[in-house]
């Protein structure tokens, strides 16, 4: 995980996860509009995920 990622995934989570999936893009941006921080820290969650 590079600062980078992380840097853009405070100010923008749906494009940090970009690479990760069409569903993962999805999901983390519903929660970026439900709210800024669930966004965040679903952004972070997947970023950090090995499995993927």
């Amino acid at each position: 995980m590079s600062i980078w990622r992380v840097l853009l995934s405070i100010f923008f989570p749906p494009l940090a996860v970009i690479d990760k999936g069409c569903g993962s893009v999805i999901i983390v941006f519903l929660l970026t509009l439900l709210g800024w921080v669930p966004g965040v820290i679903a952004a972070l969650i997947i970023i950090n995920n090995p499995n993927r």
